[in-house]
């Protein structure tokens, strides 16, 4: 029979509207009496390092570069040196520009006229210096302070605007008199009616010579320090554990200098990465920062540049009595209780020649068993976390056979030399995207099961190597996977700041699925890292957003089960996870489609019966490319729909991760 001629012009439209097909699949079958190993809660871990936007610009609220002038202001304003076509440039020299008569600022280094590091610069009168590219919401008071001195025996005028605007109405400016003397702090405020990413604040001495000692300026709503935008994300993803504060950076990191009164902390280069370390976020700026999320801290220490009395020593501060040793360190600076640090991670990656302090073998054993050894005088019964092998060719590039050779030999010495002096063994790795081909874009399947196929590589490997070991005499050293995810470019939020879409967002829920069948030896592992860099939030100056990553993490932490059920089918392109909740009274299927389809698997349950409607959580795309972006409205997000029957199939869209969830008894 022909079609009306009207309908047969209409029906590639009415096609095109409808849904994509609906895939047969195998039945998904569960048996709720086998079971395996618990998932242990810190899976869901995180890890933040001193990298890029991380803490700077991501978490730690500080609005300022270079706010201590460890970079000598010079009247050569060239502050950026990578990334410069980039909303985020990389800071490599002074950010603050002269203004005036440039012979009208020095850099006085002699002692005491110095506040901090290495110079203060010194402004002679009429001369002034500006740091631009601030970022302000017209609903945001900006707070901080200056401390500055005379640099005579004359009093002295600092006169200090801030401006979001060219229009007189668009800047404040406070005229702040210091006396003869020593550096005294003063406080800042400002109102900005406009939104900007270009304001400015100018420091000018007005009245005499002047001595600048340090800037801060944070948005008002600021806790503690930290920025309140990303800290509701931080909430939301509820990780149960932190790793810190490296990663690469630990094995030139002096814990000693991020203690004590934050404008006296000295500056730094940053060890391992671009840029300078302020030291504003330290031991107990990270420790605050695990009391607000209510999360557990794991500190890794310095085993590179490091050695064992400063690891105890660290140990102390955290874990000491108020009279004892370094504990009384953390007394004076305001923190009499002892805070309890109970995981740390006896160095990081230093099988690696990139690492600072890098050894053989042979070596490191005896100094690994050295610092565990001393770190456990000053705290007994630490559970340690040891260096065991980070990836070596997880990120597309040509690697030397003989270190992949070196790094699989490493974890089997670590083992021999130190199973006595550890609990865990630290495995990394990272996976980029596969090459394009001349058809595009590598197969989406190829991408999305790349993490999993790594986890399960080590898992299995770990089984193998320590069964052959004898005097393990049987014990299993779980695996703490505290460094994994994708890692690949562009890098659009700061230094390694690539950003996330819908095919990692997929991957990464098939990376916790996983996680979940290799939980008898896999024990913790800290998704790197959480805020930009390669992390599951991402910020601009001014907004917070989770990634495709971060609502995958956000979504299988607060709704997936922790008894995992074991599942024996092949349901192809697809992949499931299920589990029972901690009381048995709830069912959760975790169901990752990477395909072009809507897929429905009817659900058959043995050993339990659903005893009521359930709910479905989802997050799906109509692109793999779909990403959310900050300060913008969300393209992926976690949608949730109720009142399931569970005798109907359960329906996942194309590109589409979902948890489901249904009462049983």
């Amino acid at each position: 029979m022909r079609l009306p001629r009207l309908l047969r012009r209409l029906l590639p439209a009415l096609l095109a509207l409808m849904p994509a097909t609906l895939s047969a699949a195998p039945s998904l079958a569960l048996d709720a009496r086998q079971t395996g190993a618990p998932i242990n809660p810190f899976i869901y871990g995180q890890f933040i390092e001193h990298l890029g936007r991380c803490i700077y610009g991501g978490i730690w609220a500080e609005m300022l570069e270079d706010r201590k002038f460890y970079f000598p202001v010079t009247a050569d304003y060239a502050p950026y040196v990578s990334l410069q076509d980039t909303p985020f440039p990389v800071v490599g020299a002074s950010p603050w520009q002269i203004i005036g008569v440039a012979s009208g600022v020095t850099m006085v280094k002699d002692r005491p006229l110095v506040f901090v590091g290495e110079h203060s610069p010194r402004l002679s009168g009429g001369t002034a210096i500006r740091q631009h590219d601030l970022a302000t919401r017209a609903d945001m008071d900006v707070e901080g302070h200056v401390w500055f001195r005379p640099a005579t025996s004359q009093p002295a005028t600092l006169e200090v605007t801030f401006a979001w605007g060219d229009a007189p109405d668009q800047r404040t400016t406070t005229l702040l008199d210091a006396p003869v003397g020593d550096y005294t702090q003063h406080p800042l405020r400002f109102t900005p009616t406009a939104a900007t990413e270009k304001a400015t604040l100018t420091l000018r001495a007005t009245s005499g010579d002047v001595l600048i000692g340090t800037v801060s300026l944070m948005p008002a709503d600021h806790v503690n320090g930290l920025r309140r935008d990303t800290l509701a994300l931080l909430k939301q993803l509820d990780s149960p554990i932190y790793r810190w504060p490296g990663g690469n950076f630990v094995s030139g990191y002096d814990w000693r200098d991020g203690i004590g009164d934050r404008d006296r902390r000295p500056p730094r280069k940053n060890p391992a990465w671009t840029g300078v370390e302020h030291n504003d976020f330290g031991t107990d700026e990270f420790l605050a920062f695990c009391r607000t999320l209510g999360t557990e801290p794991m500190i890794a220490v310095n085993t590179g540049f490091g050695d064992a009395y400063s690891a105890a020593q660290w140990v102390e501060y955290a874990n000491a009595s108020h009279v004892h040793g370094a504990g009384a360190w953390r007394a004076k600076n305001g923190y009499a209780t002892p805070y309890g640090v109970k995981y740390w991670c006896v160095g990081n990656e230093m099988f690696g020649p990139w690492q600072l302090g890098f050894m053989q073998l042979a070596h490191y054993t005896i100094k690994h068993n050295e610092v565990a050894t001393a770190m456990r005088r000053a705290s007994p019964e630490l559970p340690l976390i040891l260096v065991g092998v980070g990836d070596l060719d997880g990120m597309n590039t040509a690697h030397d056979p003989a270190q992949v050779k070196s790094g699989h030999k490493w974890s089997h010495g670590m083992l021999l030399a130190c199973a006595d002096h550890m609990e865990m063994i630290s495995e990394h790795f990272y996976e980029g995207r596969l090459p394009w081909t001349q058809e595009g874009r590598a197969p989406l399947a190829d991408h999305v099961g790349r993490l999993a196929k790594t986890i399960r590589h080590k898992a299995e490997g770990h089984r193998t190597l320590q069964a052959s070991l004898p005097h393990l005499k049987g014990r299993v050293i779980p695996i703490a996977m505290d460094e994994w995810n994708y890692w690949h470019r562009d890098y659009v939020y700061g230094e390694l700041g690539c950003s996330y879409d819908q095919a990692d967002a997929l991957g990464t829920a098939i990376g916790l699925h996983e996680f979940f069948r290799q939980s008898d030896i896999i024990q913790m592992a800290h998704y790197a890292q959480t805020v930009n860099v390669i992390g599951a939030i991402k910020t601009t100056k001014t907004a917070a957003e989770l990634e495709t990553t971060g609502l995958v993490l956000q979504l299988y932490r607060t709704r997936f089960g922790s008894i995992p059920l074991k599942l024996s089918a092949d349901f192809g392109p697809l992949d499931l996870a299920a589990a029972l909740s901690s009381d048995g009274k709830s069912l959760t299927v975790g169901i990752v489609n990477p395909t072009a389809e809507t897929v429905a698997l009817p659900l058959s349950l043995a050993g339990r019966r659903a005893s009521g409607p359930g709910t479905r959580w989802l997050i799906a795309a109509t692109d793999e490319h779909a990403h959310n972006t900050p300060g913008q409205p969300r393209r992926v997000e976690i949608v949730e729909t109720s009142a399931l029957d569970p005798a109907q199939p359960l329906t996942v869209p194309a590109l589409g991760i979902a948890v489901f969830s249904f009462p049983v008894n």
